[in-house]
């Protein structure tokens, strides 16, 4: 007698397929970086990979003063963004890069911060550090949130770029700035 089929058959590759695929592809990148890790070719010129930490640590940096800006612009959402902040000052970090201290707390990005509020306009405001803030804070977690979004698929084109470690790095915080652009959407609901 035939054992009767099952209820619902996949249509795809089952998920033991593809997690065993995703570990070997991740053990033969590891295995495959022919250079060993140099920074320059044998022309002085800065390799594929250098060019990626270099960008991916300016675009960090970036990240950071953009929110720096919106924290000194609206003060009430420091406690929220504090730590992701923190999180994209370790990614800046991480690629080689360095971040000053937060600009906050000054009487003047109390000031602009009132007196963006006052106006009521819908266009951003200026902040202390000359990066554009939405004219309310919903606004600026959305603007954020798309910052981090547009980041981490950047992130995620350039892994073609580069082999191994620096490729894992990349994929990490890629994936890091994707969870944050869905806890900066999620919490402006």
């Amino acid at each position: 007698m035939p054992y009767p089929p099952p209820p619902r058959t996949p249509s795809g590759p089952r998920r033991r397929t593809l997690l065993a695929s995703a570990a070997g592809a991740a053990l033969l990148a590891g295995c495959s970086s022919g250079s060993g890790g140099d920074e320059e070719n044998t022309s002085g010129s800065m390799s594929a990979t250098a060019r990626v930490r270099a960008r991916a640590a300016r675009d960090s940096s970036g990240l950071v003063e953009r929110y720096d800006a919106v924290i000194a612009m609206y003060p009430a959402l420091a406690e929220r963004l504090a730590p992701l902040r923190a999180e994209v000052v370790r990614h800046t970090v991480a690629f080689g890069g360095s971040v000053a201290g937060p600009k906050t707390g000054s009487a003047g990005s109390e000031e602009s911060a009132s007196a963006a509020t006052d106006a009521g306009t819908a266009s951003a405001s200026a902040s202390p550090s000359g990066t554009p803030v939405p004219a309310t804070p919903q606004d600026a977690l959305v603007d954020l949130a798309a910052a981090e979004r547009a980041l981490a698929d950047r992130r995620t084109t350039a892994l073609l770029d580069v082999p191994g470690e620096p490729a894992r790095l990349l994929a990490s915080v890629a994936a890091a700035g994707a969870a944050h652009a869905y806890l900066l959407t999620e919490g402006a609901r």
